[in-house]
């Protein structure tokens, strides 16, 4: 993992989701306090804050959970929100298809709209010899992991504000 944190790409990555920051954290201050607004408990919203790295996901059960729906209709929901990432999936397999299964599901949690967009511009196609994968996966760790930070950070942010 070191050795991926000092790779040219992963600092790439970081540099190239920098522009894109301020309107994640944005989305994530919102999505903060529409938690805790909503009424989940302050232990709630951060434990929701930090494992649901999906801001629509999130926005869509917040009523749902707030209105006592089933939980079968929460997830079944947060499910049909998320339909697109099938498709992303879909098309980063071969990509990531090399990595071990743990590395692959960390790759699949750091998976946003943004950060797939933002790495198959720069990655039209997928690597295929062992240093360009090893490129391709640190930029995508790098853009993933600065996307991650801020949308949970702004989302702390958000939750603490909406707890003042």
């Amino acid at each position: 993992m070191s050795e991926m944190l000092k790779h040219p790409e992963f600092r790439n990555g970081v540099r190239d989701a920098a522009p894109l920051l301020p309107g994640i954290a944005a989305w994530g201050v919102m999505t903060g306090v529409a938690m805790v607004k909503s009424g989940l408990s302050l232990w709630e919203s951060v434990l929701m804050g930090v494992l649901v790295f999906a801001g629509s996901s999130q926005l869509s059960a917040l009523p749902l959970i707030a209105g006592g729906a089933p939980m079968w209709v929460v997830l079944a929901t947060s499910f049909c929100v998320n339909l697109r990432f099938v498709v992303f999936s879909a098309h980063l397999r071969p990509y990531f298809m090399h990595l071990r299964f743990w590395r692959r599901m960390g790759a699949a949690y750091l998976a946003a709209d943004l950060i797939y967009v933002t790495f198959t511009s720069r990655f039209p196609e997928p690597a295929r010899d062992a240093a360009s994968q090893r490129a391709q996966e640190a930029y995508w760790f790098g853009n993933g992991s600065s996307n991650w930070v801020a949308w949970t950070a702004a989302g702390m942010l958000g939750i603490a504000l909406a707890n003042a």
